[in-house]
């Protein structure tokens, strides 16, 4: 499963919030935040695992969770350069809009007469 994929859940973005905050939590712990079943919360945990979003580590009988700091890095890139790309686009379009109104003057833009 892919990180987009994994990420289009409201719950699995909600656990993600949670470990980001808290730096780790036991799947017990994780459990107790939510209205579904453990065995629901576990499923989500799982895809975020598969995902590689999330690392987890046994200590005795617990689960911790831990977010994998890594594959957080490659989405912030990968938003970081589409927005470069959205950025410069938004400019280009600024340019043509500031060219547009210094023609029309001071004459309002209206598609219909004023009477």
């Amino acid at each position: 499963m892919d990180a987009f994929t994994a990420l289009a859940e409201p719950t699995r973005r909600t656990i993600l919030e949670m470990l980001a905050v808290r730096g780790s939590l036991a799947a017990t712990d994780i459990y107790g935040h939510f209205p579904a079943t453990p065995p629901a919360i576990s499923q989500h945990l799982k895809v975020l695992r598969e995902a590689k979003l999330v690392r987890v580590e046994r200590q005795a009988q617990k689960r911790i969770y831990y977010i994998n700091p890594e594959p957080m890095k490659q989405l912030e890139q990968w938003i970081r350069q589409f927005a470069a790309v959205k950025e410069t686009e938004y400019k280009r379009l600024d340019g043509v809009l500031e060219k547009l109104k210094a023609d029309a003057g001071e004459a309002p833009m209206l598609p219909f007469a004023e009477n």
